[in-house]
């Protein structure tokens, strides 16, 4: 990709993913995001042929330029057992505030919105398999709690750190972020681990 691709690439996604943390993503056009990139609607559609692929790719970005996949690499994968589990928590609830301008956009109307649905499980999926990676590794080291099956545990870990609850415990009920994260520490060890 020429250097001026991959600055107008850059200029759309940037302008989509500030879009979508202050107008919500129902109110983003793809007409929206060429003006604000400051080019032709055509000229956007030869970058991203539909919105799906537009906001995956917006999702995809934010972790690009966040270097989350190093931090995940660095941080999660390259422990084991409870220290997996224990960097887990670290990095990805550290990481929601990051993200949480796109997702609470992503989420508003993913229930009839199919092309944010499909952004929205592009990413969460992808939270979802560092979920499996932590519990096998618990598993595979005998510290998994026998009160749960293995896939039993990737659901509650994922559901336990889900964006929607940081969204309930910091928004509404005004925990600050680093009593989210002690919190979602204790509860993880005490629920997953023997």
């Amino acid at each position: 990709m020429s250097s001026k691709n991959a600055s107008t690439r850059d200029r759309i996604l940037k302008s989509c993913q500030a879009l979508l943390e202050t107008k919500g993503a129902s109110d983003v056009r793809m007409s929206d995001i060429a003006k604000r990139a400051g080019i032709s609607r055509q000229a956007l559609y030869l970058h991203f042929p539909n919105r799906a692929e537009l906001l995956i790719a917006t999702t995809r970005y934010l972790d690009e330029i966040n270097g989350i996949g190093k931090v995940v690499d660095e941080q999660i994968l390259a422990a084991e057992g409870v220290a997996r589990l224990e960097g887990f928590i670290d990095v990805w609830c550290n990481y929601i505030p990051k993200i949480y301008g796109v997702g609470k956009a992503l989420m508003a109307i993913k229930d009839f919105d199919e092309e944010a649905r499909l952004a929205w499980e592009d990413r969460m999926s992808a939270v979802h398999d560092l979920c499996d990676h932590t519990i096998q590794s618990l598993n595979d080291h005998d510290m998994l709690s026998s009160d749960l099956k293995t896939k039993e545990a990737v659901d509650l870990l994922w559901t336990l750190v889900s964006v929607r609850n940081w969204e309930h415990l910091t928004r509404d009920c005004g925990w600050s972020q680093i009593d989210y994260l002690m919190h979602m520490h204790r509860s993880a060890l005490k629920l997953f681990t023997v």
